[in-house]
């Protein structure tokens, strides 16, 4: 059986992103998850996940930032993944590990670490945003993360849009030590906008507050016009597939 969802409009978005904006100020920093992966390093589904990277990029980890960019993707090749679905495994197992326990397990952002960065190979204008389950039990992430920016740790009230019209399973899994990734374009059509130097994520918008959002700088700043995020998958460039 297929459960078909359909995601926040835009103006739920924009409401979303400026919670989430307010709720980072007013916690004054960053929140994320607990780091420490206990499990397996095995990727979300039927594919294993890509190891991070070593960009430069920021993190977010707990209550304590930390260094680190999102692995490029290379090697996982350039993925062609509709954006109808939401994961990529079966679920036919009963363990804590697989994906059918995932889809009634939403993720906690306790045990997740986000970080985001640029990724070799990929237009000037993508950052990715990267979501490690650093738990010993596999989870389920909402199709994509809630995006926003800021610059000079002003709001600019810009959210980044998902693709329209999607259906599937009922979470993106993520297991144990694995890593879910969302690609960001900032300026698709190469317009005219502000200058962002941070980037607001919000891993999980239907499971989490507004207070689990991470506030990341990004280390290299860009023009932000219609920016458009990816769902999640095991790689970048499949995520970028996706818009």
């Amino acid at each position: 059986m297929r459960t078909t969802r359909r995601l926040h409009s835009a103006s739920r978005a924009a409401i979303i992103a400026a919670g989430l904006t307010l709720a980072l100020t007013s916690c004054g920093g960053t929140s994320g998850a607990a780091a420490g992966a206990d499990g397996a390093n095995r990727g979300p589904g039927a594919n294993g996940a890509a190891s991070p990277g070593t960009a430069g990029g920021a993190s977010a980890t707990g209550a304590q930032g930390a260094s680190g960019a999102p692995s490029d993707g290379k090697g996982a090749g350039a993925g062609t993944a509709s954006p109808a679905k939401a994961g990529t495994g079966t679920g036919t197992g009963t363990g804590t590990g697989d994906d059918a326990y995932a889809y009634g397990h939403p993720c906690s952002a306790r045990k997740l670490t986000v970080k985001v960065g640029s990724a070799q190979g990929l237009p000037a204008t993508v950052r990715v945003i990267t979501v490690t389950n650093n738990g010993s039990t596999a989870c389920g992430l909402a199709y994509h993360p809630t995006i926003g920016f800021s610059a000079k740790g002003a709001a600019l009230g810009i959210t980044a849009v998902a693709p329209d019209g999607l259906g599937g399973a009922p979470a993106y899994p993520v297991r144990p030590g694995a890593t879910a990734y969302a690609a960001v374009d900032l300026n698709p059509g190469g317009g005219s906008g502000p200058v962002a130097d941070e980037i607001n994520v919000l891993a999980d918008a239907e499971h989490m507050p507004n207070a689990d959002g991470t506030s990341l700088p990004l280390t290299a700043p860009g023009k932000v016009a219609a920016p458009k995020v990816g769902l999640y998958r095991t790689t970048a460039r499949e995520s970028l597939g996706t818009l």
